[in-house]
């Protein structure tokens, strides 16, 4: 496909400007069909949720694991030149106030302190020298001519998520949905960070995360990012099966809260069940800390 043509004319593509950024303004008003409704029920409780600590608060109470665990309790070791860090979508649209999800995702991310939290991960493999990889999502004008879609890929590409006019335009880029949030660029384009091609789906299986992580001989994988049920879980399956020992940051994630349920909750039972190791920031800051000493 012809990356570098106007899309401000009728190309066939299906994608503008103008397209983009009035599934963003419906969205944000409220008025996206079969969105509205989940959006509705989220954000009175993100209202709520509040920056104060008092949610985080509330938040290790509600999701605390349990006092006697049923499964055997296993661990992953950092290990140098072996482990990295995996940050899935650090983007606007999952992350900011701005973002178009931010009404059923925003409760979540702001209980659990995720933006701040992931910002502590890169600053702490920064400082200890840990390779850092990046999986982002992005949707081009041809992947708007899918035939068939799931349930949230329907709403995504209906809502403009994660839109590029090209995978070699950058063209309103910057500041957009599918820009990294502005914290993290100093982290992510500081030319050590490793940025993925983009997953379409879920999982990784159609980037290259997994060609870059083996060329740079890594089998541990810290993982961190957006969103946890879906994304953030998805890359933990994939990375599993190909052989990887992966650690998941269980507050640098965060979860939809829709009518269908809480999408932080079912990720964090499935965490339990398959990660080699579930921890804190807290504590996952102090162990890459450690493994540099």
């Amino acid at each position: 496909m012809d990356t570098n043509h106007d899309h401000d004319h009728d190309c066939g593509c299906g994608v503008t400007h103008e397209k983009v950024d009035l599934a963003r303004r419906r969205l944000m008003a409220g008025a996206a069909a079969g969105v509205a409704a989940g959006i509705a029920v989220a954000a009175a409780g993100t209202a709520a949720a509040g920056t104060d600590g008092a949610a985080t608060a509330a938040a290790r109470a509600l999701y605390a694991d349990p006092d006697k665990p049923g499964l055997p309790q296993v661990d992953m070791s950092i290990e140098n030149g072996r482990t990295a860090l995996v940050v899935t979508d650090p983007q606007i649209d999952f992350l900011s106030k701005d973002g178009v999800t931010w009404g059923v995702v925003g409760e979540s991310v702001t209980e659990q302190g995720t933006v701040d939290n992931i910002e502590r991960l890169f600053i702490a493999a920064k400082a200890a020298g840990m390779p850092v990889f990046i999986s982002p999502h992005y949707y081009y004008p041809h992947d708007h001519k899918w035939r068939f879609e799931g349930t949230l890929e329907k709403t995504m590409h209906a809502i403009g998520m994660f839109d590029r006019l090209g995978p070699l335009n950058l063209e309103n880029f910057d500041g957009s949905g599918a820009d990294w949030m502005p914290q993290y660029k100093k982290y992510i384009e500081d030319g050590e960070t490793i940025v993925c091609s983009p997953h379409k789906i879920y999982g990784p299986a159609q980037n290259d995360l997994n060609l870059q992580l083996r060329k740079r001989g890594i089998d541990k994988v810290i993982l961190a990012g957006m969103s946890a049920n879906l994304c953030t879980q998805a890359h933990l399956y994939e990375l599993l099966e190909l052989g990887y020992e992966v650690a998941v940051v269980r507050d640098a994630t965060a979860g939809a809260k829709v009518p269908e349920g809480d999408g932080y909750l079912a990720a964090i039972i499935n965490f339990r069940m398959v990660a080699n190791a579930v921890w804190w920031t807290d504590e996952t800051v102090e162990r890459i800390a450690r493994s540099a000493a």
